[in-house]
């Protein structure tokens, strides 16, 4: 491959990219815009330029303004995880909830609830934080055990056994208290509909943080890909990128969880779009992912509010009926499943 080759697929990457970014800022656009109030264009242009007396105030900076905003950071989070969970595992049916992510966020919510006593879900936020990064560090404690360390195959089983015992703790808890329940179902359905600005200050740092690590594994995935002794031979830590693979996962994953509930499919499917997009290369796949990933979060999150008009349908929802069909059509076009 020639240094003019390289050049001129770095310059498509980066056009791509910048056009992703474009359609991202129009669907942040149609998010603020869009909602289960109608508000003209007069009025919606009014409460952005004005912000006191105007019409809608309070559903644009209140919620909507918000709501986008952590759709943003949900969004990559868990489109950076589900790359990094592919990429790690070796597996394209791999998610963020492989280490027990999920499993330990509803854990640390649902004894919020019925232990401590909260009812407020933004209280409840670092206990699902906590939870879920207590599961990861239990399964690749367990899953480093042995020789080898901590393999693929390895931290995927032992994630399977963590994730089952974990929702048994969690399905005994609501079991027993009807009230903490009530409060549960509502956080384990996805939504964006209760965050505001406050969830965001709480989870910024810790997606901050997880994007920074996730966006440098990109070489040391790729080398990772050919196999741990070619990875070794091209000068990679393998146990060092394992580990901060790992955080990576937990900051991001674990933070977009205890803010919005688990919302499935995104993490799984992104990548796979952005490999048909752009091929397999760790460097751009991270950054597309972040960026296509919280586009179709927020789209959903949109159709969500107006489809049933005044009342809502939570996103979780509405990307699961959206995501599943998509995913079925990628598996089934001209790539085969191996070369996704």
């Amino acid at each position: 491959m020639t240094s003019l080759t390289v050049r001129k697929g770095r310059t498509a990457h980066a056009r791509n990219l910048t056009l992703a970014l474009a359609v991202l800022a129009a669907v942040c656009a149609a998010s603020i815009a869009l909602g289960s109030a109608e508000l003209s264009p007069s009025a919606l242009l009014d409460a952005l330029l004005r912000r006191e007396g105007a019409e809608g105030v309070t559903a644009i900076w209140e919620l909507r303004v918000p709501r986008t905003l952590v759709g943003l950071g949900v969004g990559a989070a868990l489109g950076l995880a589900g790359a990094i969970m592919q990429s790690l595992t070796r597996n394209p049916l791999a998610d963020p909830g492989i280490l027990g992510v999920n499993a330990g966020a509803a854990t640390g919510v649902a004894l919020a609830f019925a232990v401590f006593g909260l009812t407020d879900l933004r209280g409840s936020v670092w206990f699902a934080f906590a939870g879920a990064a207590g599961a990861t560090v239990l399964v690749y404690t367990l899953g480093s055990r042995g020789y080898g360390g901590a393999t693929p195959i390895r931290l995927a089983l032992v994630g399977t056994a963590a994730d089952a015992a974990l929702l048994s703790i969690v399905w005994a808890v609501l079991l027993l208290d009807s009230d903490t329940l009530h409060r549960y179902r509502f956080w384990s359905v996805g939504s964006l509909a209760a965050v505001d600005s406050a969830a965001l200050g709480q989870i910024w740092m810790f997606l901050v943080a997880g994007a920074v690590f996730a966006l440098a594994l990109g070489p040391a995935l790729n080398a990772l890909a050919l196999g741990e002794d070619a990875a070794r031979a091209l000068g990679v830590h393998v146990g060092r990128a394992r580990l901060l693979a790992v955080a990576a996962v937990t900051l991001l994953c674990g933070a977009a969880t205890a803010a919005v509930g688990p919302i499935f499919f995104l993490g799984l499917a992104v990548p796979h779009i952005v490999r048909a997009l752009i091929g397999p290369d760790q460097r751009w796949l991270l950054p597309y992912s972040m960026v296509i990933a919280p586009s179709l979060l927020l789209a959903c999150d949109v159709l969500g509010r107006i489809i049933v008009r005044p009342a809502e349908l939570e996103v979780g929802i509405i990307t699961a009926f959206a995501g599943a069909p998509v995913l079925i059509a990628l598996l089934r076009g001209r790539r085969r499943v191996g070369e996704l």
